[in-house]
């Protein structure tokens, strides 16, 4: 599956789970442009992926993990000890205080 339309089937559900309608989104974006969103036309910023996950009430990483779970057809465990192993590689997993580390 294509990321784009990954990320408008993750949108979608989300969504719908949140009890949220394409309307419901147009303080932040047109439903025109949600629609292209959640029909994989058209891919979000960064700022727009959380502008979108507040308006759903979950993180942003959330929404870009259920992204990822529905491109690549995983388990929500494995792409979590996926995260989790290559963020103590980047020394980011909690282990060491990061912030004042420069980043």
């Amino acid at each position: 599956m294509e990321l784009n339309t990954a990320f408008g089937q993750a949108l979608r559900i989300s969504r719908q789970a949140a009890g949220r309608t394409q309307e419901d989104f147009t303080r932040i974006s047109s439903r025109t442009y949600i629609s292209q969103l959640e029909r994989g036309l058209k891919s979000p910023t960064l700022e727009k992926v959380e502008e979108l996950s507040e308006l759903l009430g979950v993180h942003p990483v959330t929404l870009v993990a259920a992204t990822y779970l529905l491109k690549d057809q995983m388990f929500a465990g494995d792409l979590q000890s996926t995260l989790l192993q290559e963020l103590k590689t980047l020394g980011l997993d909690g282990s060491e205080v990061c912030l004042g580390a420069g980043l």
